[in-house]
């Protein structure tokens, strides 16, 4: 009987291709879509296990969905003179109805259930030109990030300043209540100054005009006896007179 054809797509179908540097981690992402009517059982194997991770590893891809696998190289010295001998295998199989045990169903297959596809792994460095371009790609953003942190420096700044301005009128406004306060509580001390120094002037006005008065009335009581002398004096000349003559 002849080998099942994989039922999943795969992409890429041939290939992966993990870019350097390799002095860090390197992904690449492995896309697999169902395009039948049944669920798909699938587990993801490599020739070098120890040099790679791969998430999710294995699962079920239900009618017409996909799923995307995560294959991470590990960081390793790269030698471009040698090629890369690693490769992966997607193996696949129809769950049947029903099925929850993977691990079981996996272990009681038959080979002709399986399908698989294989790929091979290609290592690539960026040329020079590419390393310019990629180190001015990471530099714009670099330079964004720097431009709004100055712009947002400069709002902040703004807004330190807004507040400094803000506290300076605040304690000007403060500082001219307390003046007007001050010169309200003089006003009405000047107001009762004003006031008692007009009673003591109406006091001083009544007691002179009553000392006017006084003084008026002192001469004519004065007179007075003047007056009767010189009656008495002329009474007394015609008295004289008559009895001289």
């Amino acid at each position: 009987m002849s080998k099942l054809e994989q039922i999943l797509i795969l992409d890429p179908p041939g290939d992966l291709r993990f870019r350097g540097p390799f002095t860090d981690v390197v992904t690449a992402n492995l896309k697999l879509r169902n395009p039948s009517d049944r669920r798909v059982c699938f587990k993801v194997k490599t020739t070098a296990p120890r040099r790679y991770c791969v998430r999710p590893n294995s699962g079920v891809i239900d009618p017409g969905s996909a799923v995307t696998v995560s294959v991470m190289l590990q960081p390793f010295e790269y030698d471009p003179n040698e090629k890369s001998k690693h490769k992966f295998m997607v193996q696949t199989i129809f769950a049947p109805s029903g099925a929850s045990d993977l691990e079981a169903l996996w272990k009681d297959a038959r080979p002709d259930d399986l399908m698989d596809s294989k790929l091979r792994c290609v290592f690539e460095m960026p040329s020079d030109n590419e390393k310019t371009n990629e180190l001015e790609s990471t530099k714009a953003p670099s330079a964004l990030n720097a431009s709004k942190d100055g712009a947002s420096g400069a709002r902040a700044g703004s807004l330190s300043t807004d507040d400094t301005e803000m506290r300076k009128l605040m304690e000007e406004s403060k500082r001219l209540q307390t003046e007007v306060g001050k010169l309200l509580d003089e006003n009405r001390q000047l107001k009762d100054e004003g006031l008692r120094m007009r009673k003591v002037n109406q006091c001083d006005s009544s007691v002179s005009r009553s000392s006017a008065v006084m003084q008026s009335k002192e001469p004519s009581s004065r007179s007075l006896p003047s007056l009767l002398v010189v009656i008495a004096a002329i009474f007394i000349g015609f008295f004289l007179g008559k009895f001289v003559l």
